[in-house]
């Protein structure tokens, strides 16, 4: 036990705030932060161009804040959404990648409803007209 009681241990969350202003990322911290193992991460720099981390001196992977942004959305496209490999990296090329890592956007374009498309711009705009009157 740590002096404060606590098991000294800390959450993932509280190792994100204290990463927010780090500039690059190894491999197994971005395993911990997306729960991603690092095999998988590795294979999807394979299929992915868009996943290209730079390398250090000694070859090690160090990724931005952007690319673990990129493996959160590839993550929800195959393990929340339910894409192939192929049908994901086909769904990034149509929507361009700074667009689909935009929520409301990726939203919209994974919902291939009309109906249900126009359902979520309605509440959006109520939101909006609820929050200036």
């Amino acid at each position: 036990m740590a002096e404060d009681g606590t098991s000294g241990r800390k959450s993932a969350r509280s190792r994100a705030r204290e990463d927010v202003g780090k500039r690059y990322y190894r491999i197994g911290e971005v395993s911990k932060l997306t729960g991603v193992k690092p095999y998988v991460l590795r294979y999807w720099e394979s299929e992915f161009r868009w996943m290209a981390p730079t390398k250090s001196r000694s070859k090690q992977r160090l990724y931005r804040q952007r690319d673990i942004e990129i493996i959160q959305l590839i993550k929800r496209l195959l393990w929340e959404e339910k894409f192939t490999i192929a049908g994901a990296r086909r769904k990034l090329s149509e929507l361009g990648v700074g667009k689909a890592l935009d929520t409301p956007q990726l939203e919209m374009a994974l919902d291939a409803d009309p109906r249900s498309q126009l359902r979520r711009i309605r509440q959006s705009l109520q939101e909006i007209r609820a929050t200036l009157a």
